[in-house]
Parts: C-alpha cells; sequence; structure tokens
C-alpha cells in the first residue's frame, strides 16, 4: 500500500460522513431541519401526491407544504399504505 492510499484509508476511519455506524447526520428530525421551511422539493409534491392517491386522502396534499411538512406526511402516509 502506498503512504497516500494510506492516509486515504485513515481519513477514510475518522471521516463521520462515511462512517456506517454514525448516524448522528443522516436523521433527523423534520422539525430540526435548517432547511425545513423552504417550499417542499418537486420530488417530495410528486411522492406526495402520489401517496395521497393511494391513502384515497386528497386532502393529505397541499402544495402550500413545506419541507418539513411534507416529509411528515410522507411518512404518516406510507405508513398507511405500507409503502415505508
Amino acid at each position: 500500500m502506498t503512504k497516500a492510499s494510506e492516509k486515504a484509508v485513515a481519513a477514510d476511519e475518522t471521516n463521520p460522513k462515511i462512517d456506517p455506524k454514525d448516524t448522528s447526520n443522516q436523521i433527523k428530525d423534520p422539525s430540526e431541519w435548517t432547511t425545513g421551511g423552504e417550499p417542499m422539493t418537486g420530488a417530495q409534491a410528486s411522492y406526495l401526491k402520489t401517496l395521497s392517491e393511494q391513502a384515497k386522502d386528497p386532502d393529505a396534499f397541499s402544495p402550500d407544504l413545506d419541507k418539513a411538512e411534507a416529509s411528515q406526511r410522507i411518512d404518516a402516509l406510507r405508513n398507511e399504505t405500507k409503502r415505508g
């Protein structure tokens, strides 16, 4: 192993972004998101619309939701429709 590859391996072992045991930065409550108040993404809107149709709950979708609200509704509908 070269010195450069040894350094890369050592850096990988201490890098919390790639540590599979460290989930502290991977799962946060949507209410704690720094961008949670921004409008939901197009992907969130599409998925939420699909889930609300499958759950036969058209009121679950609202185009005015922010990212955090959309995420919470998606989680609830995934549980309801057994997709999660």
